[in-house]
């Protein structure tokens, strides 16, 4: 591979707010794919650091409409929720929360991005693990 060519990833909520705050563009070539909870999440780590004093709600809420903007093709089908909860299992966790991510990159993308360490540590073995740089190359 030359490194050029399309590339569809699949990204976690920390990642997404990551994208956000370094305002940075996505490489033209490159497709954005997560999990239709992914919103949520980023919901859920927002409303969290206002509520622990790290961020301002305005500042919260500005990152908030930057994950809106955000092109990324959110999936919930039942191939991917079904592919979670076999995950899940697999995994021996508790909940299929984070499951869901693998699922999608299990299923649509070419390798997993991930801020979430213990998602990078389960995803070592079931599917490729890509770096945050390669989605601006």
């Amino acid at each position: 591979m030359t490194g050029l060519e399309s590339r569809r990833y699949a990204i976690d909520a920390m990642t997404a707010l990551r994208i956000v705050r370094d305002h940075r563009d996505i490489a033209a070539r490159h497709r954005l794919v997560g999990p239709s909870v992914l919103r949520s999440h980023v919901l859920s780590l927002l409303y969290r650091q206002v509520r622990q004093g790290t961020l301002d709600e305005k500042t919260a809420r500005q990152e908030l409409e930057g994950i809106a903007s955000l092109k990324i093709r959110l999936l919930g089908d039942r191939v991917s929720r079904a592919t979670a909860w076999k995950l899940a299992l697999q995994l021996d966790w508790d909940d299929t929360k984070l499951a869901e991510y693998l699922a999608v990159a299990t299923l649509q993308a070419d390798a997993l991005i991930a801020g979430d360490a213990h998602l990078v540590a389960a995803a070592a073995n079931i599917v490729p693990l890509a770096s945050y740089e390669i989605l601006f190359s």
